[in-house]
């Protein structure tokens, strides 16, 4: 095998990777077999080998950007206190809203998909999508907890839904003006949510 045919992206690397452009174009989008194939370059047979229905191609998308953005998380530093680790996982879900125009911007688009119209069936898979991923991502936190027993017996569904809820609020809190330090504000509630799922 020569040093050129290595290095060159498989047809899945290329297909996660047109995807993932996409999402990040427009969050709300559908990933459409046929214009994620063609931006990719590969067949729709291609396509379908690799991720049998759009829901496995895009849980695999979101999935990979969740590992890009968020490397080495730190639900898995044992030298840090469960509440120190499970808010610095949840301030990774809060980093991609960023502040200010940014998280107004993000608000925008979420609206005009979402909130100002009845959603579309892309715009509505879509978000479904990513809401599923970060789901799964708490509820995988909140299992790291309760194997090393810092976390009492209880419904780690509900627990997750409870702190994504209170993500959300956040992530709208930094689109709006504020009175006092977000930082500051944000660090308050976060640690009052994850004492309150502590606690059970």
């Amino acid at each position: 095998m020569t040093e050129s045919a290595r290095s060159k992206p498989s047809s899945r690397d290329r297909i996660l990777t047109a995807a993932a452009e996409m999402v990040g174009e427009n969050p709300a989008a559908r990933l459409s077999v046929r214009a994620v194939a063609a931006r990719a370059g590969v067949s729709t047979g291609s396509l379908r080998h690799h991720f049998p229905t759009q829901r496995a191609l895009q849980d695999a998308v979101l999935t990979g950007l969740y590992d890009v953005a968020f490397p080495g998380e730190p639900i898995h530093d044992t030298d840090l206190p469960a509440r120190d680790r499970l808010v610095g996982c949840l301030r990774q879900l809060l980093a991609p809203t960023g502040t200010g125009e940014q998280a107004r911007q993000a608000w925008r688009q979420i609206y005009a998909s979402l909130i100002s119209t009845e959603p579309t069936e892309a715009s509505r898979e879509g978000y479904l999508a990513i809401e599923r991923q970060a789901q799964h991502r708490v509820e995988y936190w909140l299992s790291v907890l309760a194997d090393a027993r810092e976390l009492p017996e209880g419904d780690n569904t509900a627990r997750a839904k409870f702190l994504l809820t209170v993500i959300n609020g956040l992530s709208l809190e930094r689109a709006l003006p504020g009175s006092e330090s977000l930082l500051a504000s944000e660090n308050t509630t976060l640690y009052t949510a994850v004492d309150s799922v502590l606690r059970g």
